[in-house]
């Protein structure tokens, strides 16, 4: 029987694939790129949804100086929701948008180094295998309900519960019209 995945694995495949889609929006044009860039959106903001209710409070209490790790870690988190919130709105071909991009890009890079050394290795010092393929099921069930859009100030677990659910529906809602007429 293969073995469960834990947290910090499935955390550092995600930023490998988050990685992976910055370079297919560089890359792209067009419907491509915008579908690309759509991908990108969904996957950062439910992954960082999901470290702000699951990661973070076990990080703030079982890590040595967890309390700024994660404070450090949301301060990034927050910047590059409120720069995905201004490309979303804008022409994904344009000379702003990649320039926004890029810098974003490097940002969101620099936090998921950041993240992995800082928070994900010292997981595994505080927590045996069994608790951290726990936590890995609790991440993915936040992912499953965390809303599709970044939503800056839903930045710890209290207010990502108390405005997630509802922020998920509506993000849902509007990626099924979306898909429906056409756009990607």
């Amino acid at each position: 029987m293969p073995e469960k995945q834990d947290v910090v694995e499935l955390l550092q495949q995600q930023h490998t694939r988050i990685r992976g889609l910055f370079e297919e929006v560089a890359d792209a044009k067009g419907d491509e790129r915008t579908r690309s860039f759509r991908e990108l959106i969904h996957l950062l903001a439910v992954h960082e949804t999901a470290e702000e209710e699951v990661v973070h409070p076990f990080a703030r209490k079982h890590i040595d100086g967890g309390e700024q790790v994660v404070k450090d870690r949301i301060e990034e988190e927050e910047g590059a929701k409120r720069a995905l919130g201004r490309l979303e709105d804008m022409d994904p071909d344009s000379p702003e948008f990649l320039d926004l991009f890029a810098a974003l890009r490097q940002d969101v890079t620099a936090h998921a180094d950041a993240e992995e050394r800082y928070e994900f290795a010292h997981l595994r010092a505080a927590a045996d295998r069994d608790r951290l393929e726990r936590l890995a099921a609790a991440v993915r069930a936040a992912e499953a309900l965390a809303p599709t859009r970044p939503h800056p100030g839903t930045d710890t677990a209290l207010k990502n519960l108390m405005a997630g659910p509802v922020a998920g529906v509506v993000d849902r809602t509007r990626d099924v019209v979306r898909k429906a007429m056409g756009n990607p």
